[in-house]
């Protein structure tokens, strides 16, 4: 009877499951016994299907590509230009001058342009460079550059076609005495084409010479036609200005913010001043001032040569890939000719371990063949991958580039040997200041209210930890505590007297104590400024133990004190977390470079704070001793009937043994005059505090009687 019953209920499961394996499942009745239509068929979906272009998407991805907001959309759309005039110069053997400016056109749109004197673009490429995504020379070629994808200058140029519909303008130039190629384009994101918008489609050709120049300003074309003339003194005739021989310039109106501070474009050029000491910015902000960084050295870096892909570093479909592309051959002819570091040696190596003769030709190659062929690299012993395809930026520029904009008075660097990950070249350099004053003291009135004003940040709190690098909580509470400030003030709602407050504490408290460490990351020589936290670079300087070099340091956080650190990492192909290139990610042969560059700026920093400390304790104990020594030598000659002053520099010459610490020379690389050294790559500014201590016995008078 249960088994009976039990049999309509078996039956309409197994239904189900046949119908599951069927086209459809079964239409659904409504409570009146009628089936529901259906909402679509197979035929009106693959109607609707099409494929999307690469432009298309990212049209409503930009989020991806670093545009999440108005304010980072203006770095990224600056970072892209001057990173491609940057690789174009470099590339041209050409010592690098850049001009950025920035305009306010409308409340929440600027007018951005990037003007370099490298060899130009030639006329058509132009269309495909500006107006087409992953478009461009490096993405295929293995050698270091800051540019890798060919997406960043289009994609903000399809950035202000979409947010204020203008097209992006080009003027290349590519002699004095050749015609000026002018461009108006913006992107087809359906077909990810570039659609040329003056002169009929076809740009324009601008003559040469003063000709060329009045066409210019005639249709309002803007273009830097010379060099800035150096100043002189009254007495002295200026020099004839230089005309700009060559160069790019690109245009582009975007809707955007300008805010100072942190992850700023002004953050962003003073740190691309830092790593590319060779290159000379000038640079005019939306406020009309203009901020130039000269460069502090005219050797270029050295010319990074391209390398072919090491075996380590191919993954088996693209190994497969490889075989099918090459039309003829042998596979020792594709492994030699493919690959670097395979000789026929190691070639015939990987052969016998894959059991595959090496005569076998490439079109033969089975799917299994070559993944034995691809187990069989992984298990041969191949030597690194050359390293002449990175340009590191190299110990004495670091240290020029550091001290040309950061102020400290101690400077250290550090670069290590070239390694490998996935069979990758790279190369990692550290460098370090310490000392000097936060930016937070030495702000003025006038931008302490423009930052005021531009702020959106809802505590005062919270706008000096985010506006002012490296200052942290406790220097923040400092602050706020020294003025009286409440912990829900609000920074826009601050009165003119509070302001002055405000300024007053920030230049007056302490904030070195509680200033967290700074740290500058880089990777081919470009500023990374967001995503500090994700990056392998932050989470490495987090994990090591500063309190050995002296600073103070909480679990898994950054150290506190004066201190900003430099990391670069410079690769054929650096290891992005995403395509907006804003963070590292965390390969374990990376780290451990980044590791051991940091303990060697570390341990020489180490040296200098106990030193210092030393100097400084003895200096001290000194002062304590010239403090009485006149008091002393008139007692002595008192009893006695000694010269007093016999007595007082014969007292002197004692103390002066005694403390003879407090005498330490340090010459301007860091070196102790007298005894050990900080050893090369060090720079030492002479800003003692304690200056003028040991001179104190010449100088000092004798004391009245304390009896």
């Amino acid at each position: 009877m249960g088994l009976e019953a039990s049999r309509p209920q078996l039956t309409d499961v197994l239904n189900g499951v046949t119908c599951c394996k069927g086209s459809a499942p079964p239409l659904a009745s409504t409570a009146s016994g009628k089936s529901k239509p259906r909402r679509t068929t197979a035929k009106a979906m693959a109607a609707k299907q099409r494929s999307i272009s690469v432009s298309e998407f990212f049209a409503k991805n930009r989020h991806l590509l670093g545009f999440d907001n108005p304010r980072k959309a203006l770095l990224t759309t600056v970072k892209e230009a001057v990173d491609n005039s940057l690789d174009a110069c470099e590339e041209a053997g050409i010592g690098p001058e850049i001009w950025v400016t920035i305009t306010q056109t409308e409340p929440d749109r600027y007018k951005v342009s990037i003007q370099d004197n490298g060899p130009g673009i030639l006329k058509r490429q132009i269309p495909l460079i500006f107006g087409k995504l992953l478009y461009g020379s490096k993405f295929h070629r293995l050698r270091m550059s800051r540019g890798q994808q060919g997406i960043g200058i289009s994609a903000a140029g399809m950035y202000g076609m979409l947010t204020t519909g203008k097209p992006v303008k080009i003027v290349s130039k590519l002699s004095i005495r050749k015609p000026a190629h002018y461009y108006e384009l913006q992107i087809d994101t359906k077909t990810n084409n570039p659609q040329i918008l003056n002169n009929r489609g076809d740009g324009l050709d601008i003559p040469a010479g003063e000709k060329g120049r009045k066409i210019m300003e005639k249709k309002n074309i803007e273009w830097e036609a010379f060099y800035p003339v150096p100043e002189v003194g009254e007495d002295e005739t200026p020099p004839e200005p230089v005309e700009v021989r060559s160069g790019t310039r690109v245009t582009l109106e975007i809707e955007a913010k300008y805010q100072r501070g942190r992850g700023s474009v002004d953050e962003y050029l003073e740190m691309t001043a830092i790593a590319n000491p060779h290159v000379t910015l000038h640079y005019l902000d939306p406020e009309g001032i203009l901020h130039t960084y000269a460069r502090s050295t005219d050797q270029l870096p050295p010319e990074a040569k391209e390398i072919k892909p090491h075996p380590y570093g191919v993954e088996l479909g693209r190994l497969v890939t490889m075989l099918k592309e090459m039309k003829e051959g042998t596979i020792t002819q594709f492994l030699t000719s493919s690959f670097s570091r395979v000789s026929p040696a190691v070639a015939r190596r990987i052969c016998e371990g894959a059991d595959v003769s090496t005569r076998s030709s490439v079109k033969k190659i089975s799917r299994d063949e070559a993944d034995k062929i691809y187990k069989a690299i992984q298990q041969t012993k191949i030597k690194a991958p050359s390293t002449d395809c990175i340009a590191p930026i190299g110990e004495e520029l670091l240290l020029k580039g550091l001290h040309q904009v950061v102020p400290g008075e101690f400077y250290v660097a550090a670069t290590r040997p070239p390694s490998v990950y996935r069979g990758n070249p790279f190369q990692i350099e550290c460098a370090l200041a310490y000392g000097g004053h936060n930016a937070a003291q030495k702000v003025s009135r006038e931008l302490l209210e423009r930052l005021i004003d531009e702020t959106d940040a809802r505590t005062l709190r919270q706008f000096l930890m985010n506006t002012f690098d490296g200052l942290g909580a406790d220097s923040a509470d400092k602050i706020m505590k020294a003025g009286e400030f409440g912990s829900r003030q609000s920074p826009s709602k601050l009165k003119q007297d509070q302001i002055e407050r405000l300024h007053d504490c920030m230049k007056n408290v302490n904030v070195s104590e509680g200033q967290a460490m700074q740290v500058l990351r880089y990777a081919n020589r470009v500023p990374l400024q967001f995503k500090m936290r994700d990056c392998a670079i932050t989470q490495t300087v987090m994990k090591m133990n500063w309190r050995s070099y002296g600073l103070s340091q909480s679990r898994s956080n950054l150290p506190s004190g004066p201190v900003r650190v430099m990391v670069h990492v410079a690769s054929v192909w650096v290891p992005f977390t995403s395509e907006s290139k804003e963070a590292i990610a965390h390969y374990d042969e990376i780290q451990k470079e980044i590791r051991l560059g940091l303990q060697t700026v570390g341990r020489k920093l180490g040296m200098f704070l106990r030193r210092r400390q030393q100097v400084k304790k003895e200096g001290e104990r000194r002062n304590v001793f010239v403090r009485y020594l006149g008091e002393v030598a008139q007692a002595v000659s008192d009893l006695n009937g000694s010269d007093r002053d016999e007595i007082y520099n014969h007292l002197t010459r004692v103390a002066k043994r005694v403390t003879k610490e407090a005498d330490t020379k340090l010459d301007d690389r860091g070196n102790k005059i007298t005894e050990e050294n900080y050893g090369d790559n060090v720079l030492i500014i002479k800003d003692d505090p304690e200056e003028g201590l040991t001179e104190q016995l010449d100088k000092t008078t004798p004391q009245k009687k304390l009896f």
